[in-house]
This record gives structure tokens, sequence and C-alpha cells, in this order.
């Protein structure tokens, strides 16, 4: 008898909210070792169930230094948050996608346990702190940046490449401003995130430009020109990219330039310049 998964669950049909995290954890483990025999769901939810408030990304509150207890919990709270829609998203394009080659499922299903890891690590963390799971608000913001329309290159383009790379930039950042604050878990936990989220990153460098080739399209030109026609969707992230990192993951020099200048483009819009 297989078994089914759903997205669309409410976390409160479980005692607790991080009770519901660590059976998302668990389901992910069963993905891991025994995906061939998982029956997908009927149908993909318009969002993920949720127990706690949900606001937009743009309406989340304000956060306090790295320095402070608070502002390290709230920091591991907005990690799990990523690192749950991460889950979702690798399950969703697993389900969506069946006719996918074999071999990129697979690496799909060990991604959703490597996301499941850092979600425990964020939790650990935050419970470490004295913070528990839905102290704060969360955003959905990932999930809503890819649609039951998207293709596969859409989608690896989208959570793979874009919201993996920028997430990977992020965690750079964040160590760099970590520096500065006695060592604590969070530096660790950052650390780690930081380090494997490249792996991520050169899954969906090398799996876009393996489906490119394979339809006889170039990688850096598709990119592109996917990446304009899904650009209202996404999180503009303004802050500049490490380019370097991009080049070793396998971005393009034509890819690189072509987001620098639509981060440009953003910060103009918002007054950054």
């Amino acid at each position: 008898m297989k078994t089914r998964l759903n997205l669309s669950a409410p976390s409160n049909e479980t005692k607790s909210a991080e009770t519901n995290l660590l059976t998302v954890a668990s389901i992910s483990e069963k993905l891991f070792l025994a995906h061939k025999d998982l029956e997908p769901a009927q149908s993909v939810p318009e969002r993920p169930g949720r127990d706690l408030q949900v606001l937009g990304a743009d309406q989340m509150p304000p956060r306090r230094g790295l320095s402070t207890t608070e502002g390290q919990g709230r920091l591991l709270h907005d990690l799990a948050n990523i690192e749950l829609q991460a889950v979702e998203l690798c399950y969703r394009t697993w389900q969506e996608f069946p006719e996918a080659p074999e071999e990129f499922r697979e690496e799909l299903v060990a991604l959703v346990r490597g996301e499941a890891n850092h979600l425990a690590l964020c939790l650990g963390g935050l419970h470490d702190l004295g913070y528990s799971w839905g102290h704060w608000p969360v955003h959905l913001a990932l999930w809503s940046s890819v649609s039951g329309a998207d293709s596969l290159l859409d989608r690896i383009l989208i959570v793979h490449r874009y919201l993996e790379g920028n997430g990977l930039d992020a965690a750079e950042t964040l160590l760099r401003r970590l520096t500065g604050v006695p060592p604590s878990p969070v530096h660790a936990i950052v650390g780690q995130i930081a380090r494997e989220e490249r792996d991520h990153v050169r899954f969906g460098t090398r799996w876009f430009k393996v489906l490119c080739e394979a339809e006889g399209r170039d990688p850096s030109c598709e990119f592109i020109e996917r990446f304009r026609q899904v650009e209202h969707r996404v999180p503009h992230r303004i802050e500049k990219m490490n380019a370097t990192v991009r080049l070793d993951l396998g971005f393009s020099q034509a890819e690189i330039e072509f987001l620098d200048q639509r981060q440009r483009a953003w910060s103009r819009q918002v007054g950054h310049e």
C-alpha cells in the first residue's frame, strides 16, 4: 500500500506547531528512503497549511540586532520558515513532475532530506535560545513564487537557481554580520546551512543545463528569457550577489550580469540609488 503525502494539512491537526515540523522532517525521511512507493497527493494546495500568523513578506515585524538573544532567535525562526518552504517546494516539484528524469527525482529527494535537516537545526537552536516555533509570524514568499503552470525548467530556475542562490548570498551576509557577535550555536547553524546550500544551487544549475541542452536550447539565453517571464512573482533581492561564488556554482557570466542589472533596477525602484 502506498503512502500519501498532503501539503495542505494544517499543522493544528497535530499537537503543536513544533510537532508538525517534526512530522515534516519524518515525512522527508520517508520520502528519501522509499520515494518510489509514495503516491502523490491528488492536488497541490494554493498555500501550505500553517497554524501560526502568516503575513506578507513586506509586513513582517522589524528585527532586533544579532547581538541580542531575541535577534538571534528571530533569525533562526526566519530561517526555519525558509527551510520549511524549501522542503515543501522540493516535494511539490517531485509531485508535479513525475515525468522528470529518474536521476533528477532521486537527487531531488536527497535535497528534501537536506532541507529537513536544516529545518531541524534551526528549530533546535531556537529551542536552545528559549523560543518556540510560532513566536513570530511567517511569510510564504517562496511558495508564492511558483505556479502550477510552471514547466520543469521554470521550477528549477525559480527554486534551485534563483531562490536558493539568494539564500546562499543571504547566509554569507549573515555570517559576516555574525563575526562581530560573541560565538554562539547560531554561528554553527548558519555556517552549516551556507556550506550545504552550495550543493543545492549546483544541483539546479547542472540540471537546468542538462535539460536545456537536451532540447537544443542555450542555457544562458533560456535563463534570461524565462526569468523575465517570472520576475513579477519572485522576491526582489537588492543586496549585491557574490558573483565569484555564482561562477563557481555554474552560473554563466551572462546570467550573472543579467541578474546584476535586474538588482540595480529593483534598487532604483525602491529608492536605494
